[in-house]
């Protein structure tokens, strides 16, 4: 009994408090960090970033016009005074928000910014306003010319709002093995042509050929098929290696870039959207979990588009997966009645956890972003992760709980409870996910 006693008291130590949705540094990362929300503060705050940043490029090419440029002087001085003030800003407030992202909080708020300031898109974010502040400061310390290439670099801080690209980086990433043999064959191609053109056009064009370092400037734009017709073969012979080189260019080249857009095609045909960390990090269900358990959930879901009044699930229909409602609304029909589903809130589970049908029938009421978990995905995360099994298993007892209630509420002739809440659901949940 003893015993019982403190394990009851470490989960209630270890339980998840209250999410601090509510904190002005969380809703600053909401804004930043988390742009599948979809609300209108994101979306204007994103399109109003972009906007910025397409017009500095722009101003940055008409100010190197010298008619336009000498002309709107002060225009262009004041425009690129106030988008580096907002640069900065920005910079400046997504380090603050850093330690919300649980890959970066769990460093502690000094280290966890420093590491979030390492990191690529972080990097591009300082150095598109950085030198303009020096420049202000110092004024001959940068040349202009340097000055509008950084300033350009502000154009690369769209792929922050870009969830495709990182779906192509990971692309290159899975298939970095194959990409790298092809990158060898095409070297040992090239080595080899310029080898060979070496030995037949060197003593009859020495000044072209006559080192393998020219004979390799050659089998380069022959490879790419560029051909810039400054050397050229004039023998026989290596007229016969120049078309050979040429024929295995097209077959090499096109290698790299076949591997590559298959690959990418076929995921982003398998995900009607692309899953980002944030998309899941902030469903109620999987708050507090590790980076590492988060980054594993990521990997197996899929997502799907849906219309209104598509059926999602039937109650009796055999349960083959989960949903996670991304954005959208639904109605879930139990027996015990009907409860509505919004953004965050997640079905289908009972039938995962028991292997039993589905208990409810489930209709969108509008078009819904879905994020979906297999059977198969499910059982390998849940022997990866047995505290991720006790989560589920606490969140569906709970909702079982409070369905049983409001149906007692209902044969009482009472008025029914609240909606179901899935997040304060969640929140009562054990925490200790590894």
């Amino acid at each position: 009994m003893a015993r019982q006693d403190r394990s009851r008291k470490k989960k209630q130590r270890v339980a998840l408090p209250p999410p601090a949705h509510t904190t002005l540094r969380r809703q600053f990362y909401q804004v930043l960090e988390a742009g599948h929300l979809l609300n209108w503060r994101v979306l204007l705050f994103e399109a109003a970033l972009i906007t910025l940043i397409v017009a500095n490029v722009l101003a940055v090419m008409l100010d190197s016009v010298k008619g336009i440029g000498d002309r709107y002087f002060t225009f262009f001085y004041w425009f690129e005074t106030v988008s580096v003030l907002i640069f900065a800003v920005e910079y400046s407030l997504r380090l603050w928000v850093a330690v919300e992202d649980p890959r970066y909080g769990t460093y502690g708020p000094i280290r966890g910014r420093i590491r979030y300031a390492l990191s690529p898109v972080m990097v591009i974010d300082f150095f598109s306003f950085a030198p303009s502040i020096i420049n202000v400061f110092i004024p001959s310390a940068l040349d202009l010319r340097i000055l509008r290439l950084f300033r350009l670099l502000r154009l690369m801080k769209i792929a922050r709002y870009s969830p495709a690209l990182s779906t192509l980086i990971e692309v290159i990433k899975a298939e970095r093995r194959a990409l790298l043999g092809t990158l060898l064959l095409i070297l040992s191609i090239m080595v080899l042509s310029a080898y060979m053109m070496y030995v037949i056009e060197g003593p009859i064009q020495p000044k072209k050929f006559g080192s393998l370092p020219s004979s390799l400037y050659w089998a380069v734009t022959t490879l790419t098929t560029t051909g810039y017709g400054d050397i050229t073969p004039v023998t026989a012979l290596g007229r016969i290696v120049a078309g050979v080189t040429m024929m295995f260019g097209l077959a090499l080249f096109a290698l790299p870039v076949g591997i590559v857009a298959t690959n990418f095609v076929t995921e982003i045909h398998r995900r009607d959207f692309v899953v980002t960390w944030s998309m899941i990090s902030h469903l109620p269900l999987f708050e507090g979990f590790s980076a590492a358990a988060v980054s594993d959930v990521m990997n197996v879901l899929r997502s799907r588009m849906v219309r209104e009044h598509a059926q999602l699930t039937m109650a009796g229909m055999e349960g083959t997966e989960m949903f996670f409602i991304i954005s959208g609304s639904a109605k879930a029909e139990y027996e015990r009645g009907a409860i509505q589903l919004g953004a965050g809130d997640f079905f289908g589970e009972t039938a995962l956890l028991t292997n039993t049908p589905y208990d409810c029938t489930v209709v969108a009421r509008s078009t819904m972003r879905l994020l979906t978990l297999s059977g198969a995905d499910f059982l390998q995360l849940t022997r990866k992760h047995p505290k991720l099994k006790r989560r589920f298993e606490a969140v569906v007892s709970r909702k079982g709980q409070k369905l049983e209630a409001r149906a007692r509420r209902q044969e009482r002739n009472l008025e029914p409870d609240d909606e179901l809440d899935l997040d304060d659901i969640s929140a009562e949940a054990p925490a200790d996910i590894d």
